[in-house]
C-alpha cells in the first residue's frame, strides 16, 4: 500500500522550491504548469519542472513525482506531456476531466511517447481531476477509464464556479465529495481531496480534514508546506488503534493456523473486513508512526 496523505503544489516557474521541496517530505510533489504559471512562463515552467524530475533527490527519497500539465485541448498541454514523460514523472495529473474520452486520451498519448522515448510502456500512472458538474456525474467512468489510474481528484475552485456556487462550510462539496469517493472505490482506486486554500486557519482546515477522513479519502492536496505536518498526524492512527489492530491480526493468524472458520477476540467475531482494516492501520502507523 503506497501513503498519499499528501500532495504539495510547487508553481512550476519557481525555480528555488522545485528545488528544494523534498525537504518537506511530503507524499507526493506536485509540479503545476497549469493554474499556478502565467501565460508567459509556461515555456520556463516546462523546463524547469523537466530538469527537476530528473534530481536524483526526487528518485533517492522515494517520493512521488506528479505533474499537473495544461488541457491537451490547450496550446501547453502537449508540449508538457512530451517533457514530463520523457523525464520520468511518475504520475501524470490530468486536469478539467469531464469524460472518460478525456483519459483514453491522455493515455494514448502517454503510450505513444513512452514508445517513441524508450521508456516501458505503462510505467507513466495518470491521475484526473474533477473539476464541473460533467466530471462529477461522469466520475465511475472516468474512475474506470484507465489501468494507469492511480486516482482520481476533486478540485474545488473550478467546480464551484460551475455550479455558481461558492467554497463555505464545506457542504457546497459534499455531494461531489461522496460521487469521487465511490467512484474511487468502485474502480478501486485512490481518492483525493480538494486544497483548503486558508493556510493561516489551521483549525479550519483540521477540521476539513477530520471530514475527509471519515468519508474514506487517501489524502488531500496541499499547497503550503506547513499543512503537511497537521495532516500526516491527523491521518495517523492512535495507539489505542494499533494496539487492537495488533491483537486483532495476530488473533487471525493464530485462527488460520488451527484451521477456525470462525475467530473471535474478546468474545466478538473478526471477519475478513475488520482484519484487512486492522492491516491497514499496522501499515500506516509503520510508515507514519502514531498520532500526537
Amino acid at each position: 500500500m503506497k501513503l498519499r496523505r499528501s500532495m504539495l503544489f510547487l508553481p512550476g516557474a519557481n525555480a528555488a522550491m522545485l528545488s528544494t521541496a523534498f525537504v518537506f517530505k511530503p507524499d507526493s510533489i506536485m509540479f503545476d504548469l497549469e493554474d499556478a504559471v502565467s501565460l508567459r512562463e509556461k515555456d520556463a515552467a516546462r523546463i524547469l519542472v523537466f530538469h527537476a524530475l530528473q534530481m536524483p533527490i526526487y528518485r533517492e527519497s522515494g517520493m512521488e513525482t506528479v505533474v499537473r500539465i495544461n488541457p491537451l485541448s490547450s496550446p501547453f498541454g502537449m508540449e508538457d506531456l512530451e517533457a514530463v514523460v520523457r523525464a520520468g514523472v511518475d504520475v501524470v495529473r490530468l486536469p478539467k476531466t469531464d469524460t472518460a474520452e478525456d483519459v483514453h486520451q491522455l493515455e494514448a498519448e502517454v503510450e505513444r511517447i513512452e514508445r517513441a522515448c524508450g521508456r516501458e510502456v505503462g510505467s507513466t500512472k495518470l491521475m484526473a481531476a474533477i473539476e464541473s458538474a460533467s466530471g462529477v456525474v461522469n466520475a465511475v467512468s472516468i474512475a474506470m477509464a484507465s489501468k494507469r489510474l492511480i486516482g482520481i481528484a476533486l478540485a474545488a475552485f473550478d467546480y464551484v464556479m460551475d455550479m455558481q456556487t461558492q467554497r463555505g462550510d464545506g457542504s457546497e462539496l459534499y455531494y461531489a465529495r461522496c460521487a469521487v469517493l465511490h467512484a474511487a472505490r468502485y474502480a478501486k482506486i485512490d481518492a483525493f481531496d480538494a486544497v483548503f486554500s486558508d493556510v493561516n486557519d489551521d483549525a479550519g482546515f483540521l477540521k476539513e480534514v477530520d471530514l475527509i477522513k471519515r468519508l474514506g479519502f487517501n489524502g488531500k492536496s496541499l499547497i503550503n508546506p506547513r499543512q503537511i505536518e497537521l495532516l500526516h498526524n491527523a491521518f495517523a492512527p492512535t495507539d489505542e488503534e494499533v494496539d487492537y489492530s495488533r491483537r486483532v491480526v495476530a488473533a487471525a493468524l493464530d485462527g488460520e493456523k488451527q484451521g477456525l472458520g470462525v475467530i473471535s477476540l474478546n468474545g466478538k467475531m473478526i471477519d475478513a473486513p475488520i482484519i484487512e482494516h486492522a492491516r491497514v492501520v499496522l501499515r500506516r502507523a509503520a510508515a507514519s508512526g502514531t498520532r500526537k
